[in-house]
């Protein structure tokens, strides 16, 4: 049989030598269950109601770099409290495209159902499209259907290191444009269309991103707002990016969250991608996104 050229079977080393890693931290102040052997825990002891003291903010600071996406369970927390924890690792974004449940924008609103069905059931990385994109997001479930709605989460470091060495090279050093208009674009007016082009030029970002605060390099393009890698030939750029977004959707580079009422994730969007799994409709599905401005990706 005949594989496709992205198509690796049997064991990757990176994920052997990344799962000894994180069985040997220990914790002080935090409760912590891996989900997966590559990426996420649930983290108990924090109770995001009340301001988290020093230490343990720090211990969820480092889970949070270790398993590049975290989960709380049984919050009953405001928009406020969703917030202030939020803002203690960065300044708040206010996003242009999407609703809120206030004037500020700076809590943004999925509310699905029969009427509005969800369409972010795509591998992605959130805001790409910005100069300066997202740090990470805290969100926070509202609603959750009976059954169904879970999100999935990729990492993307594993996917650059398990990447063939040919690849490697042909990527390196190599920059491609993201691209609001590819998605929030086609909702839009050309009136309206035209005024955000102002607001929002399309961007020129790292194939390959540095994590500034772990120095690990992950991938960094999506299928959502990635277009075209700079000055190559687009057919190639195509075939190129197509095969680059395929490793958001190998399993062994995920984990699966099941959502309850007031469950929380907080991911690190500069070296993870998500996927809200839409087998949920007509069920209502309502969750609140905070999200932290980054830094430009090098």
């Amino acid at each position: 049989m005949k594989l496709q050229h992205n198509i690796k079977p049997g064991p990757r080393p990176y994920l052997k030598a990344r799962h000894e890693k994180l069985s040997q931290m220990r914790w002080a102040h935090i409760g912590v269950q891996r989900i997966s052997p590559c990426l996420g825990a649930e983290i108990t002891g924090v109770d995001l109601r009340k301001p988290v003291d020093p230490q343990t903010l720090e211990e969820v600071r480092a889970a949070l770099l270790a398993f590049r996406v975290i989960f709380f369970r049984d919050q009953d927390i405001s928009s406020a409290q969703q917030m202030a924890f939020a803002r203690r690792f960065g300044e708040i974004e206010e996003h242009p495209f999407l609703p809120s449940d206030g004037a500020d924008n700076a809590v943004v609103r999925f509310d699905k159902d029969e009427q509005v069905a969800g369409v972010e059931n795509l591998w992605h990385s959130d805001v790409s499209w910005r100069e300066i994109p997202s740090l990470g997001s805290v969100l926070r479930a509202r609603v959750v259907p009976q059954v169904g709605g879970d999100t999935l989460f990729a990492d993307m470091v594993a996917a650059y290191e398990c990447l063939d060495d040919e690849t490697k090279v042909l990527i390196e050093g190599k920059r491609a444009v993201n691209d609001f208009t590819q998605s929030f674009g086609m909702l839009l007016s050309d009136e309206e269309l035209a005024a955000q082009q102002e607001k929002f030029p399309p961007v020129e970002h790292p194939l390959v991103r540095t994590n500034p605060d772990t120095g690990e390099r992950a991938l960094y393009a999506n299928g959502v707002f990635t277009s075209h890698i700079v000055g190559m030939d687009r057919a190639e750029s195509d075939a190129l990016l197509g095969r680059l977004f395929l490793e958001a959707c190998v399993p062994e580079f995920q984990c699966r969250f099941r959502w309850r009422k007031d469950s929380v994730a907080m991911w690190d969007n500069r070296v993870v991608q998500h996927y809200a799994a839409n087998d949920y409709w007509p069920q209502r599905r309502q969750m609140d996104r905070v999200t932290i401005i980054g830094e430009r990706p090098i």
